[in-house]
């Protein structure tokens, strides 16, 4: 039975007023409690300087965008707080100390304004790409200002297209020309939060005498549009996004006209020059052929508008393998493949005899492998990273038909002499498969004595695949920590069937998968629970709260950072309601039965016994609202439980505005866990 479901009054719900000199004033109390803990630590302050030596050094790799002539970078370190946005040449780039030309300083810019702005996008409009439009946030946040900016005087044009704070876009047409999605005033935006309405705005006219080009409804997620600049495939669309799997695609015509695309709403739909691409979430017939879920389709897009229904399969899903990813070059497509979350790569290319297949020259045979095109409408040229958990990040310059040229590679921020890879598989309660891997010491003592950190997300059918993180190897692997990865259910390790298996009703099935790796950790002597600590942010956070209220007796700490935790509001909440596809609706009493089981406010006791945790957040996340976070450190602190608390006043979703902000909360978590799981 659950202790606290049924509450007529949430005695918290103050908490969610965000930014209330109240509520502020409860997060710098438990703040300092945090701070005056573990800033004292002896080896607080030199982790805390190592991680942003690493976060700010020089030797990271710069990566690049190819736009006309030029490949540019968005770049922060030490001397740029806020950073740099910059350009070079492909034969500079090459270079190890390519010479930049900055074009916009961040820094300079805040300081003028007196804004801590946050970079977020630029978009350069063809053919002389002169003027862009860049978008940035305050602290953060995912709501954003657009302003056209002039590449020629390093400035913002006087009277130029500038979209107004909110969550939204806007994009170039013509010159003369933008779409814009965003809070155009009462009523213009979606229950999630999102805009609902998408208007083409003509210089030199009021943002109020903007055209409608197409209208959604409050229930919808989100209305955007974009224009395809591809010299020669030059095309609108429209997009409406129904909820978080589900939208659907209109291509515009010149008089205004929307024709849908028609494949089916959960299908991921993407046009590359005169390519239609279709990768399937859910099964589909069509022309009198079968198509399975996770399988990637091609068609002529222009024949298909035209009525023909005629695809190609370029790829189709095993018991072991799923689509990771697929891309376009001028005259290539290629497909990334995971075959137990590891990559392989091929290429395709279409002659007279059809779409023929080969292997993606270059590739390495482990690790994770991630392609993309330099410039699809003007070469064939591609960009391709390598790296696994101890192997720093690779970065690979080359043609789809030659062999690539190794053009960076991170130097090897801490130590990792000695430590192994392993990839393991466990089975879940219900006797799935479930694969996860471990970074630990050759050596390593199998006496269940290792300080041991489970990291896991296990939604929105993102794969967690091994990655260089320099921050977990100079804080933990090379420390003496073991760090384990679980590629539980709801992730996209094995395609959306892994994803849809622990949808709404189903969602159990992620932290049980969780809980079995932990298990598992424990049975092969690796750990035991007085050494098992666990992380997880967002989603991640989520699953964090159910180890934390479902299977406590597992862990020794916690860290759970942006979390999802009141899953009774969480629709009610900012962009909440947009997840309901992943969640369920807390509104509709049957769904309401299953999503009560997963809510972690919900389901704490007074008198259970509970793991250790440390929360943090940020108060400008406008993504997951810091009210959940809040409010279960506030209900586990009202009943006497182990709990500590730190939320950042900046720095949006990802916790952080900017590197400093990054490394400080990075030792926190670090040193709590340190604590916890390291000492007697």
């Amino acid at each position: 039975m659950l202790s606290r479901a049924d509450d007529a009054e949430d005695p918290n719900l103050w908490l969610e007023e965000v930014t209330g000199e109240k509520q502020l004033d409860w997060v710098r109390a438990r703040n300092a409690v945090t701070q005056k803990r573990y800033e004292s630590d002896a080896g607080f302050g030199k982790l805390r300087d190592d991680l942003l030596a690493i976060l700010d050094s020089r030797e990271r790799i710069p990566t690049v965008t190819k736009i006309g002539p030029y490949y540019y970078n968005f770049w922060r370190d030490q001397k740029n707080e806020r950073g740099i946005w910059r350009r070079t040449t492909l034969e500079e780039y090459r270079k190890p100390e390519p010479n930049w030309e900055v074009v916009l300083d961040l820094d300079q810019i805040a300081e003028r304004e007196k804004e801590n702005w946050v970079w977020a996008r630029a978009t350069l409009l063809r053919p002389d790409y002169k003027r862009c439009l860049i978008s940035l946030s305050r602290g953060g946040a995912d709501a954003t200002v657009t302003r056209e900016f002039d590449l020629e005087t390093r400035d913002w044009v006087p009277g130029g297209f500038e979209r107004p704070e909110s969550k939204g876009g806007m994009g170039w047409i013509d010159r003369d020309n933008v779409f814009i999605y965003t809070n155009f005033g009462e009523g213009a935006m979606t229950r999630s939060g999102y805009p609902r309405i998408v208007k083409q705005w003509k210089r030199g006219t009021p943002l109020a005498q903007a055209s409608v080009v197409y209208e959604g409804t409050p229930d919808d997620m989100s209305i955007s549009a974009v224009h395809d600049d591809s010299p020669g495939f030059e095309r609108d669309f429209v997009r409406r996004a129904v909820a978080f799997y589900s939208y659907e695609l209109f291509q515009r015509a010149a008089n205004g006209q929307l024709v849908k695309i028609d494949v089916p709403d959960s299908a991921n739909k993407s046009v590359a020059r005169e390519w239609l691409l279709v990768e399937l979430r859910d099964p589909w017939s069509v022309a009198g052929k079968d198509y399975p879920a996770g399988a990637l389709l091609v068609a002529n897009f222009d024949q298909f508008m035209a009525g023909q229904r005629r695809f190609d399969l370029l790829f189709e899903p095993t018991e072991r393998s799923s689509l990771a990813s697929f891309g376009a070059t001028k005259d290539f497509l290629f497909v990334n493949v995971l075959e137990d979350v590891k990559n392989r790569l091929f290429v395709f290319r279409r002659d007279k005899d059809g779409w023929k297949r080969s292997p993606f020259r270059g590739a390495p045979e482990f690790g994770t492998v991630s392609v993309v095109a330099e410039d699809p409408d003007e070469t064939n040229g591609y960009f391709m990273t390598t790296a696994d958990y101890t192997t720093p990040t690779t970065l690979y310059y080359g043609g789809i038909e030659g062999e690539p040229e190794r053009l960076k590679k991170l130097p090897d921020f801490y130590n990792a002499e000695g430590l192994t890879i392993s990839q393991h598989f466990t089975a879940s309660a219900d006797g799935t498969r479930v694969p996860y891997f471990m970074v630990a010491r050759r050596d390593v003592k199998r006496d269940g004595n290792n300080p041991t950190l489970l990291y896991g997300y296990g939604g929105f059918e993102i794969s967690m695949t091994p990655s260089y993180n320099a921050g977990v190897g100079r804080a933990w692997t090379s420390q003496g920590g073991v760090y384990v990865v679980a590629n539980i259910r709801g992730g996209g390790e094995y395609g959306p069937r892994w994803h849809k298996a622990a949808l709404k009703a189903n969602r159990h099935r992620a932290y049980e998968d969780f809980a079995a790796v932990a298990q598992d950790l424990v049975r092969r002597k690796v750990t035991s629970k007085r050494r098992l600590g666990i992380q997880g942010g967002s989603n991640g956070g989520l699953l964090m709260g159910n180890m934390i209220t479902l299977y406590p007796e597992l862990f020794q700490a916690v860290v759970c950072q942006v979390p999802l935790l009141d899953m009774k509001r969480y629709h009610k909440l900012l962009a909440g309601a947009s997840w309901m596809a992943e969640y369920g609706n807390p509104d509709d009493p049957r769904e309401w039965e299953f999503i009560r089981t997963f809510s972690p406010y919900q389901n704490l006791h007074k008198d259970s016994k509970y793991p250790t945790v440390l929360f943090t957040t940020s108060t400008r996340d406008d993504r997951v609202h810091p009210g959940h976070a809040r409010k279960m450190m506030a209900r586990m602190e009202a009943d006497g439980h182990d709990v500590l608390y730190y939320e950042n006043i900046e720095g949006g979703h990802g916790g952080a505005a900017n590197n400093r902000q990054a490394a400080y909360m990075q030792a926190l978590a670090y040193t709590f866990l340190k604590e916890r799981l390291f000492g007697d």
